[in-house]
């Protein structure tokens, strides 16, 4: 007797905004190189519905001016909005995708490009994180917002949260890879479909195909250079034990090129 397979349906990458900074900011021995880089998203359609892997930015934090200066006043990295109206409901428009169906969300860490849409889920979708991320995100003082995590994007009491604490399967086919040091929390994604093959999407523990090649990480936090090539490594090794495409998370070449390929 067949058995219907269990797994990921469908992966659609989506770009939920761009963002200017010097190519050092993404790669620790990077030059001041200009570089223009999306804001990834993934959606990914398992057993249950759609989930979606990182959320983008709080628009409201850039398209306000005083709300701009006071969190994006710094010239380095400069936001960009894409398109007219929010980034992520354009996205999903892109891809015939209500906002209803999305059964859950995870984020890969908290930084402002990453989990600057949860606001569009708290009271509708649980959202996974890890648990040292939200604990450190969520610390008093003013070390989260140094380190670009904005409190106004994930404090919210209606967010139900659902906190990991190590890898973890999210969905058939979803499975939460722990790689700390880019953010003490941060979590990569490992997605098999269920036709076979299938990607592991890196996010900021790899920003660029050339890091991820020469394992160089961007920007660490409280970790050596060593740690966060190690996660790097990590990732590869799980890529190639299972025949996967690695995906980075910033790369300005490699994401246009993987969204082309799955949307055609």
């Amino acid at each position: 007797m067949l058995t219907a397979m269990s797994g990921v349906r469908r992966v659609v990458p989506v770009t939920l905004g761009l963002i200017d900074l010097p190519e050092r900011i993404l790669v620790q021995d990077g030059s001041d190189r200009e570089l223009r880089v999306p804001v990834p998203g993934v959606l990914v359609q398992c057993d249950g519905g759609w989930l979606l892997l990182d959320t983008g930015f709080n628009t409201a934090l850039i398209t306000d001016p005083a709300l701009r200066r006071r969190f994006h006043g710094d010239p380095v990295m400069r936001p960009v909005i894409p398109g007219p109206g929010e980034p992520l409901a354009e996205a999903l428009d892109g891809a015939g995708i209500d906002i209803a169906d999305i059964h859950a969300v995870a984020v890969s860490h908290l930084h402002w490009d990453h989990a600057g849409g949860l606001r569009h889920f708290a009271g509708r979708a649980p959202v996974h994180a890890q648990r040292a991320e939200y604990e450190y995100a969520s610390q008093p003082g003013p070390v989260p917002e140094e380190h670009g995590m904005f409190r106004i994007d994930y404090d919210d009491p209606r967010i139900d949260w659902r906190l990991a604490a190590g890898d973890v399967e999210l969905a058939p086919g979803v499975t939460a890879v722990l790689t700390a040091g880019h953010t003490p929390g941060h979590q990569s994604f490992v997605v098999d479909l269920a036709d076979g093959g299938g990607f592991v999407f890196a996010f900021d523990a790899a920003c660029t195909t050339d890091g991820c090649d020469r394992e160089v990480p961007g920007g660490l936090i409280d970790v050596p250079l060593e740690e966060g090539a190690a996660q790097i490594r990590r990732l590869k090794r799980l890529a190639a034990e299972r025949g996967y495409q690695l995906i980075p998370g910033h790369d300005p070449v490699a994401w246009p090129a993987l969204t082309a390929a799955l949307t055609g």
